[in-house]
């Protein structure tokens, strides 16, 4: 099983009193992107991600955050935002092993073909270290901002997708779409990778995981909500198995990956903000192993870990980040996923 690391781009991760995900502001000093994807390479682990936003509204509707089943916003009031790309840059030059994606990219409020440049260019730089984790958004007021379409964001993101392959692998670019018209235009340099970047798609409804399916090469559900569990998404594992056979793709090698709170810690039981129920990933070095074996046993070999830290402080995400490291990491590494597409 492969483990990717949120990095601290939009603040640190923490739970409320409902058990609810909140981010807690950093300022760019204390965020140290860089400085920690280096311990992250240290440490053994094999990628780093990042949450992704340009613009956040002053006020969310209520239930839309997809990370809280109460639809509570998790974002602070103007929280502070690194740009992912410039970020993934600046990465790429320190280390020499690490991967690194966002986690996901909202593709529909950015024209395609920007998109596919700034990542090959990411992909030749680094020598062939990214993934592209993208997805519709959720966020209608930033879409507005944007001047981009919230109702159609599916669609675009599904076009979006093709014009990524296209330009990633093909001398000259034609597409026809619903929202793009693009005819015999160049992009290069293509990437390293062969015969792309690998694509990952973040979703968590029916429809995202026929997409991934048609045109993506793993998929990326969230995790966050504090009592969701592998069966949780289950139901979508089998939709991408179906609409695999429905067009006759094989799905060998096609990944799921899950993006999941982590807390080492003895006391997780007597957490008031859970009410006597463990959420998963959250306990001792061996409750979370026991944990991540059953992720494998739904198929699952990549988690990528958001610490989650009471405090709300980089030096407590910090002390969680060593103590997974020396006490969960050398045996999860060895787990084994089930083949289960």
């Amino acid at each position: 099983m492969d483990f990717g690391l949120t990095l601290l781009t939009h603040g640190v991760m923490t739970r409320d009193d409902d058990g609810d995900c909140v981010l807690q502001h950093l300022s760019p000093q204390e965020m140290r992107p860089v400085e920690s994807a280096v311990r992250a390479e240290e440490l053994g682990f094999h990628s780093v991600w990042f949450s992704d936003h340009v613009v956040t509204e002053r006020v969310t509707g209520a239930g839309e955050h997809p990370a809280n089943t109460s639809g509570k916003r998790a974002y602070p009031d103007r929280p502070v935002l690194l740009d992912i790309p410039t970020t993934m840059g600046a990465i790429a030059g320190r280390t020499s092993t690490l991967r690194f994606s966002p986690s996901v990219y909202i593709a529909p409020y950015r024209h395609p073909l920007i998109t596919a440049h700034e990542f090959a260019t990411l992909d030749v730089l680094s020598g062939g270290r990214v993934t592209l984790g993208v997805g519709v958004g959720w966020e209608k007021g930033e879409f507005a901002a944007m001047g981009a379409s919230f109702e159609h964001r599916g669609s675009v993101t599904e076009e979006c997708i093709q014009i990524y392959k296209l330009a990633w692998t093909e001398p000259w670019i034609d597409f026809h779409g619903r929202f793009f018209d693009i005819e015999n235009v160049s992009m290069d340099p293509k990437p390293v990778q062969d015969p792309h970047p690998p694509i990952w798609y973040g979703g968590v409804t029916p429809v995202a995981a026929r997409r991934a399916a048609r045109h993506c090469d793993g998929f990326y559900p969230m995790f966050l909500d504090a009592h969701s569990v592998p069966e949780t998404f289950d139901p979508l594992r089998e939709q991408i198995a179906r609409e695999g056979e429905r067009i006759g793709r094989d799905l060998g090698g096609f990944a799921l990956g899950g993006f999941c709170q982590v807390r080492v810690t003895e006391d997780a039981e007597h957490d008031p903000r859970f009410k006597g129920r463990r959420p998963l990933l959250t306990g001792t070095s061996e409750q979370i192993l026991e944990d991540l074996q059953h992720f494998a046993d739904f198929g699952y070999d990549h988690v990528t870990v958001h610490l989650d830290c009471p405090t709300g402080s980089a030096s407590e995400w910090s002390e969680q980040l060593e103590r997974f490291a020396a006490e969960v990491l050398p045996e999860a590494r060895a787990i084994r996923s089930a083949s289960v597409l």
